[in-house]
């Protein structure tokens, strides 16, 4: 027993080997890619599916959007993925990018500095794909 990986390393190299024997095109599989298949809701559906819908007063879909991000960043800002897609539809359903800096921001002071740059550094690579996008129309 002189294997020095750690059961994580161990687990996600076996987990390549069997996605290469099942579908070689698998091999330069990225979670980012998994993201662009996922699209973003237009602000209205999503003011349907989570408030707005059954009750006029509730939170609109920005709100709800940027609660959640605090929430993401709470746990340590350990889901990149959730993180970069409700950064996404927060900025579809109306929230600036100075909204979800500063919602981010503000969670330094429960979760920590190091949740806080993580959850930023997320946000940011979103941001940057946005500004790209706004700049090849």
């Amino acid at each position: 027993m002189s294997d020095s990986s750690n059961p994580f390393e161990m687990m996600m190299r076996q987990a390549q080997e069997m996605a290469k024997a099942v579908n070689p095109a698998l091999e330069s599989f990225s979670p980012k890619g998994f993201e662009k298949l996922w699209p973003t809701m237009p602000k209205e559906f999503m003011e349907m599916s989570f408030g707005r819908g059954l009750s006029k007063e509730g939170l609109d879909a920005k709100t709800r959007l940027l609660l959640t991000l605090a929430g993401l960043t709470m746990l340590g800002a350990q889901s990149d993925t959730q993180i970069r897609l409700t950064v996404r539809h927060a900025l579809e359903a109306g929230a600036t990018k100075e909204e979800i800096a500063e919602t981010i921001a503000q969670m330094a002071m429960f979760a920590g500095v190091p949740s806080m740059t993580r959850a930023m550094d997320f946000a940011r690579e979103v941001m940057d794909e946005d500004d790209e996008k706004g700049s090849e129309k």
